[in-house]
């Protein structure tokens, strides 16, 4: 393995969605276009703005903006409830437009696709042409509204990074010659994977511009971060190649799976909560089978807002929505199980425990998570068997839900909420469809 530089070539181009939501909603819409537009999970003041197009972000509206202050700063945005389905369609009909032009090699999150380059393909005008064939395939075969940014390097961790340098539209390549001067005028916090608490690490070891950082060898570089991955950004900054290439460091087998939801206001009661809980564990145990997965837990978590003066009396906490809350959460084990009736009994045993109080009296999030998951092929089945036909029954569930959507057959438990909580999608997920629905 060499971690030399290479010639003049790109080998990674990442392309980089253009607020992707907004701009989904603009092309779906197409009297929003040129108009301030976020999208928010549920129209409520406290929420946060999950998306802005770019006329939003011109006048300070960007995601993690609370909608009250995003109304304030922007009397005429216009808010529109996010949809699961939509961004999910165009993601894949993104992909499918990219793949026209160059193979899609990886996909990091839904708004984002990366293409390795072969052979002539990474001689700088090839790849500069193989990038505009991809931003004029976006436009013809998927919406005039959807726009990317381009990035062309080395390696696929200054791709990512040169896909920020220009947005919207942008296209920038970086090459080894150029390196690493043609990074240094930009921010510690434009390096993937240096968030706010690494960026404050950074500073206490002395390290506050990005010059500084590069003013460092391969040994000063693997004592700040003590680890090989000091080793590994040196070369990548530098064009360099260590093998892995940016690409994060995935477990043999996934550990969980759930859903979480900020509820909408009249569902904020003991009620509403658990009708929307019932909700959450009906995707998550449908998601479970068509994975092909057993689980041998399950947390049951809760938040309840608090009033002024309860938030003033307790050490509460601050939801990214800005609501004061406290919270409770709890876990149960169990044998390994897959079908909804079980898990669905279990969650049952969580709930009547939770607390009572004057604190705990107004609930606004709710999420589920199954923990433990053992692959189909690793569980063993209980020695009698399935006296009760459980599996079946969820079997017939699945075939119908696939069929006609994941709601159409369901516990009784769960019909206040049957069209609530529907599914979110977050940057980092990718979208999986299950016959008719994404989830």
């Amino acid at each position: 393995m060499s971690f030399a530089p290479h010639p003049d070539r790109f080998t990674h181009l990442h392309i980089d969605l253009n607020s992707f939501f907004a701009s989904v909603e603009q092309q779906l819409h197409p009297e929003y276009r040129g108009k301030p537009v976020a999208v928010v999970p549920t129209m409520t003041d406290t929420t946060c703005c999950i998306a802005a197009s770019y006329e939003a972000k011109a006048l300070g509206v960007k995601t993690g903006t609370q909608v009250g202050e995003a109304k304030k700063m922007c009397p005429g945005i216009i808010l529109i409830e996010g949809s699961h389905t939509e961004y999910a369609k165009y993601s894949q009909a993104i992909n499918d437009a990219v793949e026209l032009a160059c193979h899609v090699s990886h996909n990091p999150s839904i708004d984002e696709m990366c293409c390795e380059l072969m052979g002539r393909e990474q001689e700088p005008p090839r790849a500069r042409k193989i990038a505009l064939e991809i931003k004029q395939s976006i436009y013809k075969n998927v919406g005039e509204a959807l726009r990317c940014s381009i990035g062309m390097a080395p390696n696929r961790y200054l791709a990512k990074i040169a896909s920020d340098m220009q947005k919207p539209d942008g296209l920038i390549g970086l090459l080894p010659s150029q390196l690493p001067k043609a990074i240094a005028h930009l921010d510690l916090r434009d390096l993937p994977g240096v968030g706010a608490r690494t960026e404050a690490r950074l500073h206490a070891k002395g390290i506050r511009t990005m010059e500084q950082l590069l003013a460092l060898d391969l040994n000063g570089m693997h004592k700040l971060w003590n680890s090989v991955w000091g080793d590994r950004i040196y070369h990548w900054l530098r064009g360099g190649n260590t093998g892995d290439d940016g690409a994060p460091v995935s477990s043999d087998v996934q550990k969980s799976l759930g859903h979480s939801h900020v509820m909408a206001p009249e569902f904020r009661s003991d009620e509403g909560a658990w009708a929307v809980a019932n909700k959450l564990l009906h995707k998550a145990a449908m998601r479970l089978r068509m994975e092909k997965f057993y689980a041998g837990s399950m947390s049951f978590v809760i938040r309840y807002q608090l009033t002024r003066e309860q938030a003033e009396q307790l050490r509460s906490k601050r939801h990214n929505s800005g609501i004061r809350h406290s919270g409770w959460g709890m876990e149960a084990r169990f044998r390994e199980s897959q079908d909804t009736l079980t898990l669905l009994e279990a969650m049952r045993g969580i709930w009547a425990q939770r607390p009572t109080g004057q604190e705990f009296q107004r609930p606004f999030f709710v999420g589920i998570t199954l923990h433990n998951l053992v692959p189909e092929n690793r569980h063993q089945e209980e020695l009698f068997g399935d006296p009760n036909n459980r599996t079946q029954l969820s079997a017939t569930m699945d075939k119908l839900n696939l069929k006609y959507g994941h709601t159409t057959l369901h516990f009784g438990s769960m019909l206040p909420a049957r069209e609530s909580a529907p599914t979110r999608i977050a940057f980092t997920q990718i979208p999986v469809q299950y016959g008719v629905d994404y989830m």
